[in-house]
């Protein structure tokens, strides 16, 4: 294995011509200059100056040499800048695994932005799967950040979690709908309208955690139709086929024909979960989860 240090020694007496100005240049004595040009000549079984008392000159073989070592040692050079960078975090790549409902409420977007304005060289793989997909993706070291619907296990011992993102709920109705009149709608008011519900596929106990915090609230949802993602649901809505109780982070995404208004009696909220594993070295995962966290404290 070649020595970069005596191939800087070797560039560097190859500029000089002269062993005396090299050494100078190196903050070395000539002596020891000349054995570690000497033993790499010897390493590489090539002849690599010309010498005389005068000055000491490169072979053919030399100048083709030295032309190879200086695009090496320049490309050292930038290996070894990108590993500090990496070190920092400012460059490298990050495998995001999120939910829907991380994109629609804007949680993954405004991290995303965050982290481009302040390390605009990362690489960043998005992933939409389900959440127990991502916990395997997170265990299997496939995905370095997790946006789920529900955290893993408090004693989970490989993976830590935090709340991102609680968002409550309003009401979406179509427009010219009788409710629509009403100034402060009242539980009482939604009983017995015809509802569009969004039934995640993720597990069942959305659904019912959702029908049991209506009925908390003092209503009972009569529904007539099931959409799989919220955007449809809204779809649904302005086309005057019911009401829906969507994201307060989907407001902005509304389609023409729809009316949002909020329930402040409706206690259900729509969570996101950042998960990440307990292990990681990787200074690039530390600071995105810090952006993330720093925007849920923001909102």
């Amino acid at each position: 294995m070649l020595d970069i240090r005596q191939l800087q020694y070797f560039v560097t007496v190859a500029e000089e011509e002269h062993v005396g100005r090299a050494a100078e240049k190196l903050h070395i004595s000539q002596s020891p200059l000349s054995r570690q040009i000497a033993q790499l000549e010897e390493k590489l079984g090539l002849t690599l100056f010309e010498r005389s008392q005068q000055r000491i000159r490169l072979t053919r073989d030399g100048r083709t040499f030295l032309a190879e070592t200086q695009a090496f040692l320049t490309h050292a050079s930038r290996l070894e800048g990108l590993a500090r960078r990496l070190g920092r975090g400012d460059e490298g790549g990050l495998c995001i695994g999120y939910i829907e409902n991380a994109m629609h409420a804007g949680v993954l977007p405004a991290g995303l932005r965050d982290l481009r304005a302040s390390r605009p060289h990362v690489h960043v793989a998005l992933y939409s799967l389900h959440s127990s997909e991502q916990l395997e993706g997170l265990r299997q070291r496939s995905l370095d950040i997790a946006l789920i619907c529900d955290p893993p296990a408090i004693d989970d011992p490989d993976l830590e979690s935090v709340k991102v993102l609680s968002d409550p709920m309003m009401l979406a109705l179509p427009e010219g709908h009788p409710l629509c009149a009403i100034a402060a709608l009242q539980p009482s008011d939604l009983a017995g309208q015809e509802f569009i519900v969004v039934r995640h596929q993720e597990t069942g106990d959305h659904h019912h955690q959702f029908v049991a915090a209506c009925v908390r609230s003092g209503f009972t949802p009569n529904i007539k139709m099931e959409a799989s993602e919220p955007t449809t649901a809204l779809g649904l809505v302005a086309a005057g086929l019911g009401i829906a109780l969507v994201q307060q982070g989907l407001r902005h995404q509304a389609p023409p024909g729809v009316v949002l208004r909020e329930l402040p009696w409706f206690t259900y909220h729509a969570a996101v979960w950042a998960a990440w594993h307990r292990i990681n070295l990787r200074p690039l995962v530390a600071t995105f989860r810090e952006t993330l966290l720093a925007l849920a404290t923001k909102g």
